[in-house]
């Protein structure tokens, strides 16, 4: 994970892209695009974090006659957004995917089985939604929001994982944070230790991403094949050990044979499927229409596809069509 090399001066005190007085409550919209993608970070689900940023900006407008000046406006709102992210946190398992959860499934299932809540599955996010539109804050942001980083965050304790995010990703340091979570520096310098040394086992085991270059032309072929149905010109694209997983079931398979035969038999009503591209966990993704009887291609899923060597090494299905407004998507396809 890259996200160290964040921009050194990205500190609390930086003032968010057309950010106002602080006495003007519309000056606090400025901050919600980097409040949403910090609490992202934290809750690993787009909804929630959104739900946060709106409860952070509530509480912060009620109190702004409150707000004395001793600490940036900035620094004031990420106290409150890390107060409601402890308190949505508490008692609450981590998200993850499927993988993460059980053995993977036979390819023969007749279906998919009954979904999770929800409460328990990792989500996607649009990169509009939690990522800057600066592009040297893009450039240095990205990386923190991919798939893999956020579901590593998910297995640390909520303070540990705040605590990583604001030194190793938004680069406060370790004063400002042990003032924001009121303990000690002594504490966040243990607190971010332990974090890094869980991230770094995590992280050891999941191979280097493809340059973007490479990854782009092995998605453009992955677009081509999926939407002719091409099966075995799929499964050539896939490494012989890839991962397709499917939030909110829990059902996932490993080996690109096995998935071969997910699509065939199971998986067979993707066939006819129209691919949109979208921008999500800062990189590419794939919006899918399935074909819908009544005519026409529904919202089915949001594909993440990831790839490392000119092979792709993970598909993870988000058959979760409430996603596609985040992404300024339509219900339908005519």
């Amino acid at each position: 994970m890259t996200a160290a090399t964040a921009r050194p001066d990205a500190g609390p005190d930086r003032a968010a892209p057309g950010a106002r007085s602080a006495a003007d409550p519309a000056g606090l919209e400025g901050f919600r695009v980097e409040l949403t993608g910090y609490a992202y970070r934290m809750l690993g689900s787009v909804f929630d974090a959104e739900d946060a940023v709106q409860e952070t900006m509530l509480r912060a407008w009620r109190g702004l006659d409150r707000f004395d000046g001793r600490s940036s406006l900035r620094t004031w709102l990420y106290r409150i957004a890390t107060n409601v992210c402890l308190d949505l946190l508490r008692g609450q398992g981590r998200r993850a995917l499927p993988m993460d959860l059980g053995v993977p499934s036979a390819p023969v299932a007749t279906s998919l089985g009954a979904p999770g809540s929800g409460r328990e599955w990792l989500e996607p996010a649009p990169d509009a939604v939690v990522l800057p539109e600066d592009p040297a804050e893009l450039a240095v942001t990205r990386e923190s929001v991919r798939l893999a980083f956020v579901a590593a965050l998910q297995h640390l304790p909520p303070r540990q994982r705040a605590v990583l995010i604001l030194r190793d990703v938004l680069r406060w340091r370790a004063g400002e944070v042990a003032e924001l979570l009121d303990t000690t520096v002594a504490a966040v310098t243990s607190a971010l230790q332990r974090a890094r040394a869980t991230m770094a086992d995590r992280e050891a085991a999941a191979p280097a991403p493809a340059l973007d270059r490479e990854h782009r032309e092995l998605l453009d072929r992955y677009v081509q094949v999926f939407e002719r149905y091409d099966i075995d010109a799929l499964v050539a694209l896939l490494r012989e050990d890839a991962v397709h997983a499917m939030p909110p079931y829990p059902v996932w398979l490993r080996g690109a044979a096995d998935i071969g035969r997910w699509l065939t038999g199971p998986g067979a009503g993707c066939r006819g499927s129209r691919l949109l591209p979208v921008a999500a966990n800062g990189g590419s993704a794939l919006a899918q229409f399935r074909p819908d009887p009544a005519g026409g291609h529904r919202a089915f899923s949001i594909q993440l596809v990831e790839s490392s060597g000119g092979r792709i090494i993970r598909l993870t299905h988000f058959l979760q069509p409430r996603l596609f407004p985040l992404f300024g998507l339509p219900e339908r396809l005519p």
